[in-house]
């Protein structure tokens, strides 16, 4: 009979859900999404975007708001190049094109881990001041006296959202999709309202236009005028923050993943140009300007509400500028859905620690997801939740990663020139794209460095710096760990150098006897490190052990949870390195077997193949290595896994002996 589980264990439950299984073959359905819930979850970051990026271009014109016309087409043709360079990518990538694996694959390993770093630093700002946003546009509605409330709801919204992406990504789109479908549809009704009502107004509003642009070239000469057009569509670049959330989330969409991709990425790139434009032409019919603690989204709503009248207007306004706070609350998704995701791949990579890539038993990337909800709640409070200040901050790494990107699928179609007929069209438009996002990074650095951008510049070289730190380490313990793996060919070997592992060559195997002493070693594939534990034990032992167990827990990580085929050849490979133990045993006279599990958690794994060992072996002792370092270092504990204290504990507590053998590096 199970034992009842702990209070712990039952409030986990509660609050993220039952564990997943990963052996199950249709986990990868459950938790994929469609191109709509995916147009949900990713899409809402771009979406959002129009809450403000619009907003940002038009006041930059000052008094020359019929120039806006050009800063919308422009926008709008840029959405469309931007969206159309990331199809390609998903078509090159087609289990996840991000701009930290485009970069790596088509530039340098070292050019995607800036590509990654910019990113990470853009998924955490998306987060707060998608949160900070959100909550200023609820606030404005309450009295001044409630104000003093607005960051405690703003921190409460992301502890939300941080338990909402711990129970996994389905989990945490379902309850939004009301709120986006609101926000498209309010949105979508006041701009065909507002062109409906409009139409005859477009012969003039050309005319106005032709006479803005003599007057401001009468003022300030034809560079000037392209100085304005430049700076608007600079400032307005926040528009286009979302469109590389899809490339990047691939590995969370529905198979066929390309094609649901690239349907997402329609959606996202058609529904943004219509609201972008359709909010800049009719800031332009209603002549809407700046107003006192209002957006000109709100001045707009207004506006065209009181043709209307009646309390369903005014209702009609409420709705839809709530709709449009918590839809910035949404965009905050695309920060926890692959922010985390970035940081993973990255620990795969080893820029970042190895723990960053494990998944919970949710199979979400938990620990990302905890890193990057911490960071966003620390800079809310840092920064005071000020969205003109984040908003400087939030613009400029994206396009670091969107320029990188572009440049390696640029030198990828000159590379496949000789390989491709329509090299040409996709490298011109990779060209077209690459000149696009530099020309608008360069803008953005330029504009707003005095302005705060220095800080995001700073932030993301600290990150770099730190990335490098821990590559190096990684690899200086590789170099190390490299002299181990020459024990590798003793096993190989027909001879016994000098009698230093005391083993018998080539006889029979030992009968298995229950009633034997049993060694059971945990390994982690038939590599130096479990063979200096395995010669340890033949050492320190003698001839005590006349039976050998070799478990070993295939870890459900980042770098292997893509689809069935991967866990598949995880288990493979498992079976396949524990086999090699249970020869080098069988051939040199002892008797063996392998166990085997697959699952997120080597603990709970290890503890649960403990007890039948156990049966079928009484008279067992578990052992386990531990590579020993020069210096014992807070950086190296956090770097390095130190799962077998852990374990050691944990079957401690079962009366279960366990000992670990020290591996000096």
């Amino acid at each position: 009979m199970d034992k009842p589980a702990s209070l712990s264990k039952r409030i986990k439950k509660a609050v993220l859900g039952a564990s997943r299984n990963p052996h199950d073959k249709t986990i990868f359905h459950q938790i994929s999404l469609i191109a709509f819930f995916a147009w949900v979850g990713l899409g809402a970051d771009g979406m959002s975007s129009s809450c403000y990026g619009p907003e940002e271009a038009f006041k930059a014109l000052l008094t020359h708001k019929f120039l806006s016309v050009f800063v919308a087409l422009g926008t709008m043709l840029t959405i469309y190049i931007i969206s159309a360079c990331y199809s390609q990518i998903i078509e090159l990538f087609p289990t996840g094109g991000g701009g930290y694996l485009v970069a790596s694959k088509l530039l340098s390993p070292s050019l995607g881990m800036v590509s990654g770093c910019a990113l990470l630093i853009d998924y955490v700002l998306t987060i707060t001041v998608s949160i900070a946003s959100g909550a200023d546009a609820i606030f404005s509605f309450l009295p001044l006296p409630f104000h003093q409330y607005r960051m405690l709801f703003a921190a409460l919204v992301l502890l939300l959202l941080i338990v909402l992406n711990m129970r996994g990504v389905k989990e945490s789109i379902l309850p939004l999709i009301p709120i986006f479908l609101t926000f498209i549809i309010t949105h979508v009704i006041v701009i065909g309202y507002s062109i409906a009502t409009h139409v005859s107004y477009i012969p003039q509003l050309a005319v106005s236009t032709g006479t803005d642009i003599q007057k401001t070239i009468s003022e300030v000469g034809i560079w000037g005028l392209l100085f304005l057009i430049m700076r608007s569509y600079s400032m307005g670049a926040g528009t286009y923050t979302g469109i590389e959330a899809v490339s990047n989330g691939l590995p969370v969409l529905r198979e066929p993943r390309v094609k649901t991709a690239k349907a997402t990425m329609r959606y996202m790139a058609l529904s943004l140009a219509f609201i972008v434009m359709g909010l800049m032409l009719s800031y332009l019919f209603y002549q809407v300007g700046p107003h006192e603690g209002k957006t000109l989204n709100a001045t707009l709503f207004e506006l065209v509400t009181q043709e209307w009248g009646g309390r369903n207007a005014y209702l009609f306004v409420l709705i839809t500028l709530i709709s449009e706070a918590t839809l910035l609350f949404i965009a905050a998704q695309a920060g926890f859905l692959d922010g985390p995701r970035v940081l993973a791949n990255m620990a795969v990579d080893r820029w970042f620690p190895a723990r960053f890539s494990s998944l919970s038993d949710r199979l979400v990337t938990q620990n990302g997801v905890l890193f990057m909800g911490i960071l966003a709640l620390v800079l809310l409070f840092v920064t005071k939740g000020s969205v003109g200040f984040l908003v400087v901050l939030y613009s400029i790494n994206v396009f670091i990663t969107f320029s990188l990107s572009l440049l390696g699928m640029v030198r990828h179609w000159w590379q496949s020139r000789r390989d491709d007929r329509k090299w040409m069209k996709k490298f011109l438009l990779s060209l077209s794209g690459f000149l696009l996002t530099t020309f608008i990074l360069v803008t953005m650095i330029v504009f707003k460095f005095n302005e705060g951008g220095w800080i995001t510049l700073f932030i993301t070289a600290a990150l770099i710096v730190f990335a490098v730190l821990i590559k190096r380490h990684y690899y200086q313990t590789a170099k190390l760990l490299h002299r181990l793996n020459g024990l590798i060919g003793v096993t190989e070997s027909t001879e016994d150098p000098a009698g230093l592992f005391q083993l018998k060559k080539d006889l029979p195997p030992v009968q298995y006897d229950p009633k034997a002493k049993t060694a059971v070693l945990l390994v982690n594939g038939f590599n130096g490190v479990g063979l200096h534990t395995l010669f340890g034990i033949i050492r320190s032992f003698g001839g005590v052990f006349k039976n050998f167990v070799f478990v070993q827990i295939g870890v459900v990580d980042v770098g292997n949870f893509k689809g069935v085929q991967e866990m598949d050849s995880l288990q493979a490979q498992v079976k396949h390195e524990l086999e090699k133990y249970v020869h080098f045993m069988n051939r040199n006279g002892y008797y063996a077997e392998a166990v085997q599990k697959i699952g997120v958690d080597v603990i709970e794994e290890a503890s649960r193949a403990a007890p039948p060992i156990l049966q079928r072996f009484p008279n067992a002792i578990f052992f386990g290595g531990q590579l020993v370092f020069p210096k014992d270092t807070f950086l190296i504990r956090f770097l390095h896994n130190y799962t077998v204290f852990s374990l050691q504990k944990r079957l401690y507590r079962e009366g279960i002996l366990f000992v670990i053998l020290p591996i000096r590096v």
